[in-house]
């Protein structure tokens, strides 16, 4: 399976990464191709919503997103991983899903798998509810089949994440797909 993994923390070594380098190295382990694409330091730039895309076109941006969408259209499952900020999606992964809009008709006909992966520093029991409605909501809209969510509280620092369970589970998710 072609395996498109998009990070989006504009920290290169920090916690959300730690968890995506897991879960490259299971799904890697079991066969897969992974094509690794960094947001956090990529230029993405904002859908305007100006429609000349017709949610089927070429977008009027001519920046890194549209390498993106090809590797994403390429692929056989997209995997979104990202630090919690304020709850939801980094500003870099909203821009990437944004950005959906010009391609989304074949995006949704796909039927592609996905996952999320995410670390965040606090660990109360509803750190991850917005984000993860929001994940299966994505899910539901584009006709995404959700492959699973690492949805990783008390992972603030990369020390603190490799005292938790998480990276385990994100190996484990590459390993069993």
């Amino acid at each position: 399976m072609k395996i498109a993994v998009i990070t989006s923390s504009p920290h290169k070594n920090g916690s959300s990464n730690l968890l995506a380098s897991e879960f490259i190295r299971g799904a890697e382990e079991k066969g897969h191709s992974v094509t690794l694409f960094d947001a956090g330091h990529s230029e993405i730039k904002s859908c305007i919503g100006c429609d000349k895309c017709r949610m089927n076109g070429e977008c009027v941006h001519n920046d890194d997103g549209r390498k993106l969408r090809d590797i994403i259209l390429s692929s056989d499952m997209m995997v979104l991983v990202t630090p919690l900020y304020y709850y939801g999606f980094s500003s870099q992964l909203k821009a990437v899903i944004d950005r959906w809009y010009s391609y989304t008709t074949r995006l949704s006909s796909k039927h592609m798998k996905t996952a999320l992966i995410v670390a965040a520093w606090d660990s109360n029991d509803w750190t991850m509810t917005d984000i993860e409605h929001h994940y299966l909501t994505l899910c539901r809209y584009m006709n995404f089949e959700n492959a699973g969510m690492i949805l990783g509280t008390g992972c603030g620092s990369p020390s603190m994440t490799r005292e938790t369970e998480f990276p385990e589970k994100a190996y484990r998710l590459g390993k069993s797909l």
